[in-house]
């Protein structure tokens, strides 16, 4: 198979993270679908389309299972060739003073919210995603976690990093599943990238991040991009269950 017959589904596509993946997939031949709740994802990919690419939005809350269930039917003409899935979408809500809630403080809906989009969402999608898939004895599955999953955490909330560890241990489940089906379940852990998301939180708590990290800087969607596509290629064909650091050395296991 060609790029061009592997359709790739990028969750949480409308900016950052998720829509450098979508850029970088759809250079490299991929039509590709992006996903996400908000309006800003039609711009995206009218910028993809201007460029030349094959490229579809489609308004989705991954924690919304009817919504999930009706992407086949929505997807019709495209899910038969569909070869990459990126679960990328993702939330991290914060308080008035850029910081997440302790604990002791945080509400139960915004950690149930949280759990639903960055881990039950993930599941859901992948679920939706597995038989087109599997009739093609190829896939690639890209989980989106975090370095808070591999680390302890000043800025991520108990609820992000909770999800996000799922996240993880849900890719390695799958992988075992899912490799005697020719498809491969790998995750990336980025960490601090600059991104809408961790604009959120004070420049304060960014720069003293950003001091720690080995090379020196914050990541970008293109750093984390990069390692999506190595992952979604026929390079990575030997490599499933496993977690890529995307951090610039900030965690180092």
């Amino acid at each position: 198979m060609s790029n061009q017959d592997r359709v790739a589904l990028v969750t949480g596509a409308a900016r950052g993270i998720g829509a450098a993946c979508a850029a970088k997939l759809a250079g490299l031949g991929h039509p590709v679908v992006l996903a996400d709740v908000i309006g800003e994802v039609e711009a995206t990919v009218a910028a993809l389309r201007a460029a030349g690419h094959q490229a579809r939005a489609i308004h989705l809350d991954v924690a919304d299972e009817a919504a999930v269930a009706a992407l086949p039917e929505a997807l019709a003409d495209w899910w038969p060739r569909l070869g990459i899935l990126v679960n990328n979408a993702g939330i991290s809500p914060k308080g008035p003073d850029g910081r997440a809630r302790p604990v002791a403080v945080l509400p139960a809906e915004e950690w149930r919210r949280v759990l639903a989009v960055n881990l039950t969402g993930a599941f859901l999608v992948s679920q939706a995603c597995i038989p087109p898939l599997a009739a093609r004895r190829w896939g690639r599955i890209i989980m989106m976690t975090s370095q808070a999953a591999r680390a302890k955490s000043q800025i991520a909330g108990a609820h992000y990093a909770a999800a996000k560890t799922g996240l993880m241990g849900f890719a390695r489940s799958l992988a075992t599943q899912l490799g005697p089906d020719g498809i491969t379940v790998n995750s990336i852990a980025p960490g601090r990238i600059d991104t809408p998301m961790a604009r959120g939180t004070t420049a304060e708590a960014n720069q003293a991040f950003a001091a720690n990290i080995p090379l020196g800087r914050l990541g970008t969607p293109e750093d984390v991009a990069e390692a999506v596509a190595f992952l979604a290629s026929d390079a990575a064909g030997y490599l499933t269950g496993a977690t890529l650091d995307v951090g610039g050395g900030s965690y180092m296991p």
